[in-house]
């Protein structure tokens, strides 16, 4: 019995205390997002979010940025399309990403690629790598 009693105490002990390190581990001071897109027009709707989100979150509102991958990627190079989005992304502290990868598979001039707009070399690892740092993420 009292062995029982003494494992059910360790067991409890130990769960408490990994349950607060990984809680600790986890909370930020700022609400980071991130959204990764297959499209350029899903922009409007992605930057009022954040725009609303900065409002609504105040000084806790941390890092936006907003990953574009798939075959529609070479969007970013048309300057009628992308231009007025890159413009409202500076103004609501949104960094807009483009996937090297989705750039290399659809054969997109990455020389045309907006200075304003950082290649990674894979989006949809990117966006893992930002959600193990705490990053609240959502695909469109």
């Amino acid at each position: 019995m009292k062995t029982y009693i003494f494992s059910s105490i360790f067991l409890m002990l130990t769960l408490f205390g990994t349950l607060n390190t990984q809680a600790q581990q986890m909370n930020n001071d700022k609400n980071n997002y991130v959204v990764l897109t297959k499209k350029v027009p899903q922009l409007q709707p992605i930057l009022m979010t954040a725009e609303s989100l900065k409002a609504e979150d105040g000084d806790a509102f941390g890092d936006f940025q907003v990953i574009i991958c798939g075959k529609e990627i070479g969007d970013i190079t048309d300057t009628e399309k992308i231009r007025d989005f890159i413009v409202k992304a500076e103004k609501a502290g949104v960094q807009i990403i483009a996937c090297g990868f989705s750039l290399n598979k659809f054969k997109v001039d990455k020389t045309k690629v907006p200075k304003e707009i950082e290649v990674v070399e894979n989006g949809i690892l990117y966006n893992f790598q930002l959600q193990k740092k705490g990053y609240k993420s959502i695909s469109l």
